[in-house]
């Protein structure tokens, strides 16, 4: 009998993180008819793709496109009509609850409303710590001794634990937000449009402080973004969602100077470019008007 050639570790094929296979999902619209069945329309139609440990993979597309609900998909908190959400090899739709409840250790997300997703009346401690909570295998001491270790991880400070969402700036909520998705050091996190809400100058500060935990923890982000930008600058990889399907996918600089969809052109041409000659004249404009010059 002959064996096969040994594949030394180097070389061995990773399995995929996240298996996302076929997935559909309907839903069934209000009757508008007595006597005929209602309408359902498909949000997703077939969408399937991978994400290996430690990369990032950005899903792009207009509002409508499918992408929240492929978000909500994957963090089974919405169930596929067909298809698979595979994490680590498990099936995270045929889960029973109570091992569901385990594996999302696992995977957490970050929603796009820093002022939404917390709630008002619970201290920083209660919200970060929430997620060990609800695993049930740590003290009240040690969820709040690993809340401090994680808020101090997002540039916040210890003695923040007992204070309350309205007491920060959106930039703080959403890093109070991140902290919470960082406390059971997830493998995978689902980020939702998650700097959409903030002012400029604070999304590239919470972009690179993911970024930087990426780098420091090895985690993988699935994020779902409109913005090009955004996705560009912390993606490894580009999937293009269009009325439930995916028409193109590969590296942000490929994919953003060489689209071939139609779809993605037009996304691309929609980004707004500064145009400095046009900046300058409208500047020279403004400053004849204010002198008094026509």
């Amino acid at each position: 009998m002959t064996s096969l050639p040994h594949t030394p570790a180097s070389q061995a094929p990773t399995a995929p993180l996240l298996e996302v296979t076929d997935l559909v999902r309907e839903y069934t619209l209000p009757r508008d008819h007595l006597l005929r069945p209602p309408a359902k329309v498909q949000a997703l139609k077939g969408v399937s793709f991978t994400l290996h440990g430690g990369r990032s993979l950005g899903v792009v597309g207009e509002s409508g496109s499918g992408k929240s609900t492929l978000a909500r998909t994957v963090m089974a908190l919405d169930t596929p009509t067909s298809g698979s959400v595979r994490l680590l090899g498990r099936d995270l739709h045929q889960l029973p609850a109570a091992a569901l409840r385990e594996a999302r250790r696992d995977f957490q997300m970050v929603f796009q409303d820093p002022y939404g997703s917390l709630d008002p009346r619970q201290t920083v401690a209660r919200i970060v710590s929430e997620p060990l909570q609800a695993q049930g295998h740590t003290t009240r001491a040690q969820q709040r001794e690993q809340a401090a270790e994680v808020l101090a991880q997002v540039g916040l400070r210890p003695q923040d634990l007992d204070k309350y969402p309205h007491e920060f700036s959106g930039g703080q909520r959403q890093r109070i937000a991140i902290a919470r998705a960082l406390i059971t050091r997830p493998r995978l996190i689902v980020a939702d449009e998650p700097v959409s809400a903030l002012d400029v100058s604070v999304q590239a500060q919470v972009l690179n402080l993911l970024q930087d935990l990426q780098q420091k923890f090895g985690v993988s982000f699935l994020l779902i973004s409109h913005d090009l930008a955004v996705v560009n600058h912390l993606c490894d990889e580009v999937v293009v969602l269009y009325q439930g399907q995916i028409v193109e996918r590969g590296a942000p600089s490929d994919l953003f100077h060489h689209a071939q969809h139609p779809y993605t052109q037009a996304l691309v041409a929609a980004v707004p470019h500064v145009q400095p000659g046009r900046a300058r004249a409208r500047r020279m404009a403004a400053a004849a008007m204010a002198a008094g010059n026509p």
